[in-house]
Order: structure tokens, then sequence, then C-alpha cells
């Protein structure tokens, strides 16, 4: 790989290495990974538990330092970069959903969609609002924006976290087993909203899943084993 990123590629990262724990219990989990995500696709990241997947993840939504490599996001060098420039480019450029939605259940749909917003600081009260209700609108909870967290259900606090993910309008959606707490329903029903609301957005999305009907509809399928990728389909 050259150091330019290419056309679209809007996440990148070469040669990651990422070791955890210490002295005789350290374990070498990242061993040179190279990937590339491009706007508008759908990239699967699958393996066996314990090959590297979330740890992956965590690196590449830089909530996390490298031991070795480098990232790039947008197009702007951010490994090694300071807390400060980290935070900044995730609050930017990244959204988050995660296995369990972690919405704050004593406030409503619509102010857990508004917290990245408000972190952010860009807008006033009056437009986070407005954008919130509309990326609830787009997951099907327009009539239960002003509901509680703790009054909604499993299915509904999860497209809840996915419309959460979009508030800041990132490059970039990482989700760690969006679908592994849901029944099949549900699991289906929050897959096709995050992929619907991404490409309608040129987002890409880097998704880890051990659902294989998951992965199977995903543009891109990179499966890991031992810390490296191995093929790709």
């Amino acid at each position: 790989m050259s150091d330019a990123p290419g056309k679209d590629v809007v996440l990148r990262c070469e040669g990651l290495q990422r070791y955890l724990g210490e002295g005789e219990g350290r374990v070498h989990v990242l061993r040179g990974v190279s990937f590339e995500a491009k706007k508008g696709h759908v990239y699967a990241i699958v393996g066996p538990s314990g090959c590297g997947k979330s740890t992956l993840l965590y690196q590449l939504g830089l909530l996390d330092q490298p031991d070795g490599g480098k990232i790039w996001l947008d197009g702007e060098l951010m490994s090694n970069s300071s807390d400060e420039a980290r935070t900044a480019a995730r609050n930017k450029h990244l959204g988050f959903v995660f296995q369990f939605h972690f919405l704050m259940l004593e406030f409503t749909a619509l102010e857990n969609v508004m917290m990245p917003m408000r972190k952010q600081g860009l807008l006033s009260q009056a437009e986070m609002e407005t954008r919130a209700h509309s990326l609830l609108e787009s997951v099907g909870l327009g009539e239960k924006t002003h509901r509680l967290g703790n009054h909604l259900s499993g299915g509904e606090q999860q497209r809840v976290a996915v419309a959460r993910s979009m508030a800041n309008q990132p490059s970039v959606i990482l989700a760690d087993e969006p679908t592994g707490n849901l029944d099949l329903k549900n699991s289906t029903m929050v897959f096709d909203l995050l992929t619907r609301l991404a490409k309608e957005n040129n987002q890409a999305i880097i998704l880890v899943t051990h659902n294989p009907d998951i992965a199977n509809r995903c543009d891109f399928i990179r499966p890991m084993q031992d810390g490296v990728f191995v093929a790709d389909s």
C-alpha cells in the first residue's frame, strides 16, 4: 500500500500491531493487519472468538492506541495522535453501535440521539432536536421520541442506538455485534435499518459479527484468524 489513501477510502490501516497483557501473559492480538473501507460499502469482519476482531474495531475507532502500524481517517493520519485529536476525530467522523445499546435509560429516545450532537457542540438546541427527530423517524420511532429508554423494547432500544450512531453524520459506522443481543426479527430489522441509512448517506460500515446470515448480506467479508486477515470474499 502507498501512503496516500485511494479514492473514496474513508478509513484505512496498515500493519496494525496490538499486544494485550503484561509479562508472560502478554498476547500478540493484532499481527500486522491492513484494511481499508470505502464510502457506501458494508464490511463484515468474521472469525472465531479471540481472533482479534473487536480489538481491531477498537483500534479503527481510535478508542485505543496501536503498538505499531498506521491509521488514516478521512485522509488524516491518526495513529500516535494526541488524545484530544483522537476524541475530536471520533466525534466528527465515527459512529458506534455495540451489542448492548448503552442508552441512558433515564433519558428519552430524542435526548439519547442528541447526546453526540451536544458533545460536538456545533448545532443549536432546535437544530439538534430537528435532526434527532428525523433520525428517529428514519428508524421507525417517530411516535416514541419522548419515551424514556427504559420504556422501550430491546429492539427499539437498539434502533435508537442506530439513530444515535448517525447523529453527527459520520463517515464511518463501526458496529460490534450490533444484532447479537436480539431475536431474529429484530436482528434483521436493525441490520436493514443500519445498512439502508449508511447506503443513503454514502457511509462505510465495518461490522463485527458471528452471524453468518448477517455477514453474507454485507458487501465484503473479511475473515480473521490469529490476529490477521486470512482471505477476502
